[in-house]
């Protein structure tokens, strides 16, 4: 493989933590206090889901996610934080790919209406697969600096 300035494998942790960095962004302006002591994020996607057109989202919200706002709220916070950091540095990378594909994907059905959301959505799982499959951690990375996978 040629490339331009670094190597493949240093393109593609570079992949990585830019893909890190957005998760970093998406939990940086989230309001905290809107989402932890009002609700906010969990009354959205409620609002959303249960006007959705595919009636199984409803039913998976309402069984899942309506039961336990509260600790939903701090699931997707904290895990777009836990995302966003392991990315970053390249700490259990390929948990936090696959798991962070998981989210998009998830993300992309609740809010299959919105296509600003999808095209977003979209590019992350997409760079998720693409740095999971290519082993993005091979190259500046904590989980190769200490010889996890």
């Amino acid at each position: 493989m040629q490339t331009i300035w670094l190597s493949g494998a240093e393109w593609l942790a570079v992949l990585r933590i830019g893909l890190g960095l957005w998760w970093l962004e998406s939990w940086r302006h989230k309001d905290k206090k809107g989402w932890f002591e009002r609700g906010t994020g969990i009354a959205w996607a409620a609002g959303v889901a249960g006007k959705h057109k595919w009636p199984a989202v409803k039913r998976g919200f309402d069984a899942i996610v309506a039961p336990r706002p509260q600790v939903m709220a701090y699931v997707v916070v904290y895990a777009e934080l836990a995302l966003g950091m392991g990315l970053v540095v390249g700490f259990l990378t390929p948990i936090a790919l696959a798991a962070g594909l998981l989210l998009n994907l998830l993300y992309l059905v609740l809010m299959i209406h919105d296509w600003a959301e999808q095209g977003q959505n979209a590019m992350m799982a997409l760079i998720s697969l693409v740095a999971l499959f290519a082993m993005s951690w091979q190259t500046w990375s904590l989980d190769h600096a200490i010889g996890l996978f």
